[in-house]
């Protein structure tokens, strides 16, 4: 595999992030028989990636979710960071769930300014470890080493005026969403509203299980049915996988051939860089999408991807 070359770390303001507090004593009792990682993992030091589903399995929201600790034994405080145009959505849903549950669900208000640090050494350079959810919090900012994917870069979290002080104090000036959107791809870690479809996606397609979002040992969850059944059985038959193109001009939504063969779907495009659901069965079949090629160029951690590409490739069956 050829080597990566080693990248500057950059930092993008990101306007399209926001945040719910969960507080009360049944805060994390009431999130924890939701969701589909565990509850129990969040500290103040540490954060986590998670999903909630409808009963059938399929994709709703996803948001990271902190601890923060004012030192009252029994107020748990929550704080769950998603997309800001699905924020209301999430706090409906959960005020539904709520019932009796001593927990109050409310926007984060002034809403807090997000940033990621990404490129090698972003975790160095925010001064944590590279360990997926490892968080600080200093001051008026928390900084958070993503929970899915450390490579992916470091996320910050604050005021404006102290997001834009600390992102100084580390000598970076922002540059376009573009870039991280593309950084993102290129490690197949997915984003709701495109390659995650709210109704219709499941979890082991889009890797989740493999970027820290579930916990198959915790127990019950809304959706857990599907996802351990898929996962137990080994029922998946697609995946998310970046693709290069090359000679493409494709927008999400656009099919991706196997010749007459419908192989998959381009979800996020970044520039000659795509994010594609691909049928496994497909993979290793020469693919054309927008009057061009779709080579997949599965991220590291997709080592099983890149074994099948690896497979001498069977007669087509049609």
């Amino acid at each position: 595999m050829e080597k990566m070359k080693k990248s500057m770390p950059s930092a993008a303001l990101l306007e399209n992030r926001a945040c719910l507090r969960l507080s009360g004593k049944d805060a994390t009792s009431l999130l924890q028989g939701l969701v589909s990682n565990d509850l129990n993992k969040v500290t103040t030091a540490r954060a986590i990636y998670t999903t909630l589903l409808t009963p059938q399995g399929k994709f709703l929201f996803d948001f990271f979710v902190h601890r923060e600790d004012f030192g009252h034994s029994d107020e748990k405080v929550l704080i769950l960071e998603t997309a800001a145009e699905r924020l209301a959505d999430l706090q409906r849903r959960l005020t539904l769930y709520r019932l009796r549950a001593d927990v109050t669900i409310e926007p984060v208000e002034p809403a807090p300014l997000v940033a990621v640090l990404f490129g090698d050494d972003a975790p160095a350079l925010a001064g944590l470890p590279a360990e997926p959810g490892a968080t600080r919090t200093a001051g008026e900012l928390t900084w958070t080493v993503d929970p899915r994917l450390p490579a992916l870069g470091v996320w910050l979290r604050g005021t404006a005026h102290a997001v834009q002080a600390g992102l100084a104090a580390l000598g970076l000036e922002p540059v376009d969403p573009a870039a991280f959107a593309r950084h993102r791809i290129a490690l197949a870690v997915p984003e709701a509203g495109s390659d995650l479809v709210v109704d219709k996606s499941i979890l082991l397609e889009a890797g989740l299980d493999q970027l820290n979002g579930v916990a198959f040992d915790k127990g019950c969850f809304v959706g857990q049915e599907l996802t351990a059944r898929t996962h137990y059985r080994g029922l998946v038959k697609r995946r998310l996988v970046p693709v290069r193109l090359e000679g493409a001009s494709v927008e999400p939504g656009f099919a991706i051939m196997a010749g007459a063969v419908e192989a998959g779907e381009i979800r996020s495009v970044a520039g000659d860089l795509a994010m594609a659901l691909l049928r496994l069965d497909r993979l290793g079949s020469p693919l054309e999408a927008g009057g061009g090629t779709a080579l997949p160029a599965p991220a590291f951690w997709q080592a099983d991807i890149a074994e099948r590409l690896a497979e001498p490739l069977e007669q087509d069956k049609g």
